[in-house]
């Protein structure tokens, strides 16, 4: 692929949280024709989620918490129900879920699952979700989660599994990483 495509010109319009970058490009097309062509790309560090669930009580570990990106589009609300996921932070993907799952929910969990890896938003977005399953216990609870940075306000949320479904069906879960996670689960009859 890299034969296909040539940089003209990378310019950084942003450098505050990460990288928003204009670039300039000529992309060889099936046909052989060449185009020049424009983009601006959001230059986002990869990052692993996952879904705990337990399977004796047919109920999952929700998140939920304001995301200013969401509050722009529905200024009504901003708060995005979502399963736990954080930033690889130099860690291995399975390294980052397990420590995230902890900070976040409270939850210890040793023995995670990877099911698949996407990009969530490849027109726009550089970041590659590392996507895993995990199944906890009452007793690996050992904080009571909520985020250990300074900025975040996150409430945990035990959900029955079949409030979660009909969530993603009425809408009230809207963030791609979860509704995939919550299908996944399903289909592989994780829960009932």
């Amino acid at each position: 692929m890299s034969d296909r495509i040539k940089i003209i010109n990378e310019k950084v319009i942003s450098d505050r949280w990460f990288t928003l970058k204009d670039i300039s490009y000529d992309y060889t097309k099936n046909n052989g024709e060449v185009q020049r062509q424009d983009r601006v790309v959001y230059h986002k560090d990869n990052y692993s989620a996952i879904l705990l669930y337990n399977s004796n009580k047919n109920s999952i570990i929700l998140t939920k918490q304001f995301r200013m990106p969401a509050y722009v589009n529905t200024p009504a609300d901003g708060f995005v129900t979502e399963v736990c996921a954080g930033m690889l932070d130099n860690d291995s993907p399975e390294e980052a879920v397990i420590r995230e799952a902890e900070e976040e929910t409270g939850y210890r969990v040793k023995q995670v699952q990877k099911v698949f890896e996407c990009y969530t938003s490849p027109g726009t977005l550089s970041e590659l979700a590392h996507l895993y399953v995990g199944e906890y216990e009452d007793n690996m609870k050992v904080t009571e989660g909520g985020g250990t940075d300074a900025d975040e306000d996150i409430e945990v949320l035990e959900t029955p599994f079949k409030a979660a479904l009909e969530m993603v069906k009425t809408g009230e879960i809207k963030d791609a990483k979860t509704i995939m996670l919550i299908q996944y689960a399903q289909l592989q009859g994780l829960l009932k």
